[in-house]
């Protein structure tokens, strides 16, 4: 009894460790669901005014706000999340922070970015970038 335990808690080892290193998010995961950054390369974000969000619509629109407001048809594959072709208006923030995210968060959807959901934080990445949001849903 005890052997067919241990081997049953192998499998299950084995196969958690199967997948190829990459955490996997689904469009269902990320659809009806806004977040709103918290940090960016581990540096809290000045929430001042309107804090920067993403928002998943359905058939994965993706639409928010960072320093300008964007639009666009997301993607995800393999677990990375791109939107290419995003529309995004064109004004300059009094924050530098803010404009340098416009165009960090539209190089990321352009090349594509790992995106973990963990809990209510979804994390994007890349290489040279991190961004970390918190599920903001209405009512929470």
């Amino acid at each position: 009894m005890k052997s067919i335990i241990a081997l049953t808690a192998a499998t299950l080892l084995l196969a958690g460790c199967a997948r190829d290193g990459k955490v996997s998010v689904t469009p269902d995961e990320l659809m009806h669901h806004r977040f709103v950054l918290k940090t960016v390369n581990g540096a809290a974000i000045n929430p001042e005014g309107n804090p920067p969000e993403i928002s998943f619509g359905e058939k994965m629109h993706i639409s928010g706000l960072m320093c300008n407001r964007f639009t666009g048809q997301g993607k995800v594959s393999d677990g990375e999340l791109s939107a290419k072709n995003m529309v995004m208006t064109r004004m300059m923030c009094a924050d530098p922070q803010r404009n340098q995210l416009d165009q960090t968060f539209s190089a990321m959807m352009n090349e594509g970015a790992q995106a973990d959901l963990t809990g209510n934080q979804l994390t994007l990445a890349t290489a040279e970038q991190t961004l970390i949001f918190k599920l903001a849903d209405l009512g929470q």
